[in-house]
C-alpha cells in the first residue's frame, strides 16, 4: 500500500489561524512537509508569506477554498495561482476554477457532494456525493476529490468506502479527524491523504501532551500503525488524564512506541 500523507492545515473552524506563522515553524520543527491554509482568516500578504516560508523549508503548499459564491470561489483560485501553491483542495465550482489555474501545474482537489454552511457540512445521501465524485474525476485538470467526510451525518466509513473505490483519482479525508479511529478509518477506506487542523491546534488528538510537536507525533503514529497493522495495539495504549484544557475537552496521552513514528518526507507530485 502506498503510504497515505498526512497534511497538515494551519486552520480552525475553517479559518487560518490567526498565529499561523509561528504555528508553521513548530509543524516544520516536526518534520511536517506537506502543509496548508484557508483561503480566509488572513490578508493575502500574510498568506503569500506562509506559502514562501513553506516552499523555502522544501515542503508542498496547500491551499483550502471555503467560498460559497461563485465570485469568491473565483478569487480564490486566483489567489492560488497567484502564490504558486502546489495544490488546491475544496471549492465546487470546477468549470470557474479551471480556467484560472490552466497552465501553472496546480494539482486540483475539488469538494464531492453538496456543501453548505462555515465551517462546512456535506450535505446528500451517499449515492448523490459518490455521483458527483465520479463526474469531477472525470474532468481534466482534475486530479483527485476532497472528501469532507467527517462533516456527513450518516455512515461516514461506508461513504469513504464507497466513493473511494468508485473513483479512480486519489481522494484526501478532511476535516474533523481528531482521534486516531477516524485516521485509521481513513487509510483503511482508500484515503491517499488526510488533513488535521484544528483538533491538533487545540491539543484535541489523543497525545502524550497538548503540545502541537506532540500532537503531530502522535498523528503521524496513527498513520503508521494503521498501516503496519498495529492500530489494536495502539488503541490499547490511550489513557485518559484528568488535565482539562478546555470546555468539554479533555487531554488524552498515548504510551509512545518508537517503531510507530512516522518519517514524513516529501513525495514526488504523482504520489497525490
Amino acid at each position: 500500500m502506498k503510504r497515505p500523507e498526512f497534511i497538515f492545515m494551519l486552520t480552525r473552524s475553517d479559518r487560518t489561524v490567526p498565529d499561523a506563522a509561528d504555528r508553521l515553524a513548530e509543524v516544520l520543527a516536526s518534520g511536517v512537509r506537506h502543509i496548508g491554509f484557508k483561503d480566509v482568516g488572513l490578508p493575502p500578504s500574510e498568506l503569500r508569506g506562509l506559502a514562501e516560508t513553506i516552499r523555502k523549508a522544501g515542503a508542498l503548499v496547500y491551499l483550502e477554498v471555503v467560498s460559497l459564491d461563485a465570485a469568491s470561489e473565483a478569487a480564490s483560485a486566483g489567489t492560488a495561482a497567484e502564490l504558486g501553491v502546489d495544490c488546491l483542495l475544496g471549492g465546487t465550482r470546477p468549470g470557474i476554477v479551471l480556467p484560472v489555474i490552466a497552465g501553472t501545474g496546480i494539482r486540483y482537489f475539488p469538494f464531492a457532494g453538496r456543501i453548505t454552511g462555515h465551517p462546512s457540512v456535506l450535505e446528500g445521501t451517499i449515492e448523490e456525493i459518490v455521483d458527483s465524485a465520479r463526474r469531477l474525476a472525470d474532468l481534466d485538470g482534475v486530479h483527485g476529490l476532497d472528501l469532507l467526510a467527517y462533516r456527513f451525518k450518516a455512515d461516514v466509513p461506508a461513504l469513504m468506502r464507497t466513493l473511494c473505490a468508485a473513483v479512480g483519482k486519489p481522494v484526501i479525508v478532511a476535516g474533523s479527524i481528531d482521534h486516531p479511529d477516524r485516521v485509521g478509518a481513513a487509510i483503511s477506506a482508500g484515503a491517499a491523504a488526510i488533513t488535521v487542523g484544528t483538533a491538533a491546534l487545540d491539543g484535541i488528538f489523543p497525545a502524550r501532551s497538548i503540545r502541537l510537536a506532540d500532537q503531530i507525533e502522535a498523528i503521524q503514529a496513527a498513520v503508521s500503525a494503521t498501516l503496519s497493522g498495529k492500530v489494536a495495539g495502539y488503541q490499547d495504549s490511550i489513557t485518559t488524564v484528568a488535565t482539562q484544557v478546555a470546555p468539554d475537552y479533555e487531554t488524552r496521552c498515548f504510551r509512545y512506541t518508537p517503531d510507530l513514528a512516522a518519517t514524513m518526507r516529501v513525495p514526488p507530485m504523482d504520489d497525490l
